[in-house]
């Protein structure tokens, strides 16, 4: 017997089996699996019904992590739809610029987002609250008629950040899905009694997995709409959060908190920190802090998206450097380190390529962008344009980007070393460097910082910090100019947005 797999079987599986455990947790609100489960299908419903969905048409989604949007993930495949989750940091044209590529039928937006404005073609607008609700109240609350699956097909849509070029939609599969929750759930250990809090934005690949491999474990889902530090200390002890999934920008935000010392975060059984590098001073901290033992992973939006965590080699201890790399592949994740000619650089901690991956949760592609797909789905590997060396033991360690690397009179400074040292300095919160030109040189690095607690320690200046990476670092490695902020610029996903750095204005 052979089935489609699809992330569908997640929440039948559960409502089925647990239909009283509660699910989903939001504000003072809660909803147990058959709650879920009937919210689901009148949203698949109304989609057929109200909306007119045909199969493999594009619902978009443009809101926090609420949990109407996690209802979203199952409801619009109930209805045969693609789920489009929007980033809410873009601006009203790029929106309008994805919905119209996209060719979306209907935008479900939360009312705190302000209307993009209507795309080349007609679409339909439901604002969630009463409008939401009245759609859904006037639904059957039956099995929807879900049209066949095909595990193959496109279930979800996740536009890239457009730091390379214009945003592309990367289309993941039902087949996808389904693997990817699977091979999470078994690579962390993850099990049914887990709290998860949605830290990470659901558009952001679907917050790492989270509401596919929590739903199918019948695990609670613990809704965030908006990140806050000291809201999530509150969280994590009102509802015994057992795991978290941080960007070091998070990470930081929480350790310097008031609160940090104050709640009982006790049930922590393990962070992941994702997104950007993570220095082990930071991993050693979040430690500390939590007392629990905090891993790094790696993934992008094209591989669905989790490739690889820090986790133990089996049978061995963890060490606090090995949990600080890149890591290693996760069950059902090919990866590895190519060289000139797509050939395996050795494990010796020290030879640079990049990071290729092939695995069953790998996007289908780019909608309706051949080009770009062929480009990037070359030879048989997903090609992410991270460079990297490997150890002894099959840790990869990312020391740029390719288009990030610095290239300074010959020798080449990886961004994301010099970004290490300067955040090792008490008084740096966060640290971002970039080439800028340089008649002599060709490009020079510069650095752009914040600083904790938006002043931390008296006296620290650009001067302190050049002198203080010198110390650490090769002297060409060392930033020439440092730029103090208040913030540094970032995305919807939490990361710095380095292609406005590169923008900022040259020193005269």
């Amino acid at each position: 017997m052979e089935l489609p797999l699809t992330p569908l079987d997640l929440l039948a599986r559960i409502r089925r089996s647990a239909p009283d455990r509660v699910g989903v947790i939001e504000g003072e609100a809660s909803w147990t699996y058959r709650d879920l489960g009937e919210r689901c299908d009148r949203l698949g419903h109304a989609l057929q019904r109200d909306i007119g969905l045909r199969p493999g048409q594009v619902v978009a989604w443009l809101g926090g992590n609420t949990h109407e949007l996690l209802e979203a993930y199952y409801g619009v495949l109930l209805a045969g739809g693609v789920l489009l989750p929007l980033n809410i940091r873009l601006a009203p044209a790029e929106l309008r610029a994805i919905l119209a590529a996209s060719g979306a039928v209907v935008l479900f937006r939360h009312p705190d987002e302000p209307d993009p404005g209507q795309p080349g073609q007609a679409i339909r607008t439901v604002v969630l609250g009463d409008e939401h609700e009245e759609l859904l109240a006037a639904q059957p609350s039956g099995p929807v008629p879900t049209p066949p699956v095909d595990e193959r097909a496109p279930a979800e849509v996740f536009y890239t950040s457009g730091s390379t070029g214009q945003p592309k939609g990367a289309l993941l599969s039902h087949r996808g899905l389904y693997l990817h929750a699977i091979h999470s759930a078994l690579t962390m250990g993850l099990t049914a009694d887990e709290v998860v809090l949605h830290t990470i934005p659901l558009f952001h690949v679907n917050g790492w997995g989270t509401p596919h491999y929590v739903t199918g474990l019948g695990g609670t889902h613990v809704m965030l709409p908006r990140f806050d530090a000291g809201e999530v200390l509150r969280l994590v002890e009102a509802h015994g959060i057992t795991r978290l999934f941080l960007v070091p920008a998070m990470a930081r935000l929480l350790l310097d908190h008031g609160d940090i010392d104050r709640r009982e975060l006790g049930s922590v059984r393990n962070i992941s920190v994702g997104g950007a590098p993570a220095s082990r001073e930071l991993l050693a901290e979040l430690d500390a802090a939590f007392g629990c033992e905090t891993i790094c992973g790696y993934g992008m939006t094209e591989a669905g998206p989790t490739l690889t965590r820090s986790l133990a080699v089996p049978g061995r201890p963890s060490s606090l450097d090995q949990r600080a790399t890149t890591g290693r592949p996760i069950l059902g994740v090919d990866a590895r380190v190519l060289g000139p000619d797509d050939v395996e650089v050795p494990w010796d901690g020290q030879t640079v390529g990049e990071i290729c991956a092939r695995s069953n949760h790998v996007m289908i592609g780019y909608l309706d962008q051949p080009e770009a797909t062929s480009e990037a789905l070359r030879d048989g590997w997903l090609r992410t344009g991270d460079l990297a060396v490997v150890d002894a033991d099959g840790y990869m360690t990312i020391v740029d980007r390719a288009k990030d690397l610095i290239i300074s009179g010959g020798e080449n400074i990886a961004s994301v070393e010099v970004e290490h040292a300067l955040c090792a300095h008490p008084a740096v919160s966060e640290a971002a460097v970039v080439g800028v030109p340089d008649e002599r040189w060709g490009e020079v690095p510069r650095a752009f910082v914040s600083l904790v607690d938006g002043g931390g320690v008296d006296g620290v200046d650009e001067a302190e910090l050049i002198t203080w990476v010198r110390s650490r670092l090769a002297a060409f490695k060392a930033p020439r100019s440092v730029v103090i902020l208040d913030e540094l610029p970032k995305g919807g996903t939490g990361k710095v947005q380095k292609q406005q750095l590169r923008r900022w204005p040259l020193e005269s």
